[in-house]
């Protein structure tokens, strides 16, 4: 039986409400790395979120469509577990604990104009003029939130770190339309097996380097918070606004996570933004809604 759509007001309203859960992780990432390693972190966020999505794992369907696949899926699959779990999700991590997270989520920014430039070598998608502005307008957005570059060693590590999980994300982006443009694996499928495999090892990675530390009972609140309802959850919702909303909508409310991100930062974690930050990152949120016209929206959720 076909799935009814929300109406436009609802999808806005949900959509809304998800941008608003993806960016308080951003507020709690920060406050339970005082305590958690990163990588750690972030494997047991996801290996939770994994176990949780679990369940929908044993329906009929999903059984007998994991039955079915062909070596080339598994392949892709375990890739896209690689590229946007392990490699992103811990870098993002990673950055968190050396940047401020305004620094992190512009960073992340980035991502749709990586994944247009990555578009018309492996999917011969040629990005618009509208969309070549847009980028433009980004790189002028991200300048003037720099401008005048004063990095310690943290910070410059902190770039470098987001810059690969940048690729990561962008090169995952591809993965997963490639995924889901070239063969019927559902939406359930590719989530359940891609973020258990990238999920497991981030995990098996982070306990390996970083260990695991005692927990306090707050942190492990914090956890399941982000695992259950900021990731299981709210990547639910997110797709069933995605039966109503175009692209551009999408992108357009994915967008203010960017403005969220920093007045929630502001408030619960005091990392001020002057008038010139907050200048250059409106111009850099315009240009990245731009860099997403006519394309899907890429997730940059953590």
């Amino acid at each position: 039986m076909k799935t009814k759509s929300l109406s436009q007001f609802a999808a806005i309203s949900i959509a809304l409400l998800v941008t608003f859960l993806w960016s308080t992780s951003f507020v709690i990432i920060k406050i339970g790395l005082a305590e958690i390693p990163p990588l750690t972190f972030a494997g047991l966020r996801y290996t939770i979120a994994f176990i949780a999505l679990l369940p929908l794992a044993f329906s009929k369907k999903v059984i007998s469509e994991i039955k079915n696949l062909q070596k080339s899926d598994w392949a892709k699959l375990v890739l896209l577990g690689f590229t946007f779990y392990t490699f992103t999700q811990g870098a993002q991590f990673l950055g968190l604990s050396l940047l401020p997270a305004v620094t992190v989520s512009l960073l992340l920014n980035f991502t749709p104009i990586v994944v247009a430039v990555m578009g018309i070598f492996i999917l011969s998608e040629k990005p618009t003029f509208l969309q070549w502005a847009g980028a433009l307008l980004f790189i002028i957005g991200v300048l003037v939130y720099f401008y005048p570059v004063l990095l310690s060693g943290n910070q410059t590590l902190g770039l470098i770190v987001m810059g690969f999980g940048v690729l990561a994300n962008a090169g995952s982006a591809i993965i997963g339309r490639d995924v889901n443009r070239a063969s019927s694996i559902s939406p359930v499928t590719i989530t359940v097996i891609s973020m258990g495999i990238g999920g497991i090892v981030l995990l098996i990675s982070g306990v390996g380097i970083q260990g695991l530390p005692v927990i306090s009972s707050a942190n492990i609140l914090y956890l399941l918070w982000l695992a259950i309802i900021n990731t299981a959850f709210a990547f639910t919702l997110w797709n069933l606004t995605l039966r109503t909303l175009t692209a551009m909508e999408s992108s357009i409310i994915n967008g203010t996570m960017l403005i969220q991100i920093a007045i929630l930062a502001w408030i619960f974690l005091g990392e001020a933004i002057t008038s010139k930050e907050g200048i250059g990152m409106m111009i850099a949120a315009l240009g990245a809604v731009l860099v997403q016209v006519k394309r899907k929206t890429v997730n940059k959720k953590i």
